[in-house]
């Protein structure tokens, strides 16, 4: 039996290599995996020996041979495959290792197109299609995590026809992963990120329970190592849900760097927010926004969820929490609810992934775009339109009414007092609508608006919003702007004193 190894993560392969050693197995290997193995002490024999031809154009050529390929593709069931083999003095290649040239890393560490076009792997897909191809004769094995288990079967006779089919969709995924990976990047360095195809790949973090309904199946993939990495399941098991109402809360909560916030979001949707001096502070003001959707509800909190807190947090039902981290005894507190889903991101505050596009999924295929961004300057170099300016404390409320706007289903509008959200309107057909909405809802809460600060995340086409928000005693205003009456929109504010900024820059979220 004979392995052909060529891997361009060298991690584990000696030791893979040494394993095959010891059953018997015949090694063959290329280039700096020759050396590795052959330092190491393995009876390794060279690529070139095989193939009867010399690496040649800098290594561009070194696996493009019948020799290599005939080895792994001829069936070892087909008589005349056998007779062809023997004919032509081709050997059996009965197991391929490969992992391909570092093109991921390469383009994250420069922009030199010609050193970027030599980590193009060639001859390394090619050998695991080729493999992955006769996955009944041959076992195919790209990942170094899958050594150990290849080893095992081998030595345990289970390399059964499951097991190799198991490998082959792997190598086929590893392929795909790597081929779709250099067109995006090529269309983004070309076409502007919008070429003639698109293609969205992910990894397979964990099968949820079901999807959005128990008839339904679901699973969270990841791009890069995001999840990985900063996803930690504390207590309980992640749903689909729980994952889409998780990442609209923290997307809020993150997007104030270092600051306490604590978003609260009920079906995607925030219905409290706030920023105060301590987290345990500003999870009870967000509470006040609207206590009875918060109940059953997803809490974002950036930073470590004290033992104080949990406690507080614990007095309703909250089927999660998301923190950058939770104290030990925090996590102690909620160990008695059973229902409750503890996750962490292992870190001091709540990070996000900034993922350059957005995507979603119409019927018939999919809409892309690049992301949105709120940027932190977008408030801070506002446009005044008005004759009042803005406190210092409104300018702050303004923020975070903007980033809360701009992160929630449009229609949107929202309403700020004392770094605390006190009111929100979303997903409206209508922007009146939502304004009204939010300070009706706000009205049954007992909660007081006046002095508030608003934002809409897209501009008034008329002047009754701000009238009634003049009626409800809002002093700030920021919007984007652009409406042909916005010199109604200006004159109604500074017929009832209250300040009204432009950003000039809209944040539909659909």
């Amino acid at each position: 039996m004979r392995a052909l190894l060529s891997v361009s993560d060298k991690s584990g392969i000696v030791e893979f290599a040494r394993g095959l050693e010891k059953l018997g197995w015949e090694i063959i290997s290329t280039g700096g995996t020759y050396k590795a193995l052959s330092t190491a002490g393995i009876n390794v024999i060279e690529i070139d020996e095989v193939t009867k031809f010399p690496e040649c154009f800098e290594g561009r050529v070194k696996t493009l041979n019948p020799y290599v390929h005939g080895g792994i593709l001829h069936k070892r069931g087909d008589k005349a495959h056998v007779e062809q083999a023997k004919e032509l003095g081709v050997e059996g290649i009965d197991l391929v290792c490969v992992n391909l040239y570092p093109f991921k890393e390469t383009i994250e560490r420069t922009d030199d197109f010609d050193e970027i076009i030599e980590n193009i792997d060639i001859g390394g897909p090619t050998m695991v299609r080729s493999a992955a191809k006769n996955f009944n004769d041959v076992l195919i094995v790209t990942d170094v995590n899958d050594y150990e288990e290849v080893l095992g079967a081998l030595e345990n006779g289970r390399d059964s026809l499951e097991f190799r089919r198991g490998l082959m969709i792997k190598a086929f995924e590893h392929t795909a992963a790597y081929d779709s990976m250099i067109a995006n990047y090529m269309n983004g360095r070309f076409n502007n990120g919008f070429g003639a195809y698109q293609f969205i790949t992910g990894k397979k973090v964990f099968q949820t329970r079901y999807g959005e309904n128990p008839h339904q199946d679901g699973a969270l993939y990841e791009f890069g190592s995001f999840f990985s990495e900063n996803f930690r399941q504390i207590k309980g098991e992640a749903s689909f849900n729980n994952l889409t109402d998780v990442n609209g809360a923290l997307k809020i909560a993150a997007s104030f760097g270092d600051e306490p916030a604590v978003c609260i979001v009920k079906h995607g949707n925030p219905c409290g927010f706030a920023i105060k001096s301590t987290l345990t502070e500003s999870y009870v003001e967000a509470l006040k926004c609207d206590p009875v959707s918060a109940f059953g509800g997803v809490v974002a909190v950036n930073g470590i969820v004290t033992k104080e807190m949990a406690e507080k947090m614990n007095e309703i039902f909250l089927e999660v929490i998301i923190a950058a981290d939770f104290e030990e005894d925090a996590v102690a507190v909620f160990e008695k609810k059973k229902r409750i889903k503890l996750f962490s991101q292992g870190n001091a505050k709540l990070l996000m992934s900034h993922d350059s596009h957005d995507f979603k999924h119409i019927d018939g295929g999919f809409v892309y775009q690049n992301s949105d961004c709120i940027c932190d300057n977008e408030v801070h170099n506002a446009q005044k339109k008005s004759k009042r300016s803005a406190s210092e404390q409104e300018m702050k409320d303004l923020e975070i009414a903007w980033k809360v706007a701009g992160l929630t289903k449009s229609n949107c509008v929202v309403y700020v007092k004392d770094s605390a959200m006190v009111a929100v309107g979303m997903g409206m057909t209508s922007r009146v609508d939502a304004a009204q909405c939010a300070l009706k809802k706000a009205k049954e809460m007992g909660l007081d608006v006046s002095g508030a600060a608003m934002a809409s995340e897209a501009f008034f086409p008329f002047r009754d919003s701000i009238d009634a928000a003049a009626e409800a005693g809002v002093k700030a205003i920021i919007e984007p702007g652009g409406s042909i009456r916005d010199d109604e929109v200006i004159e109604a504010a500074n017929e009832h004193g209250i300040s009204l900024y432009f950003t000039t820059v809209r944040h539909f979220l659909h």
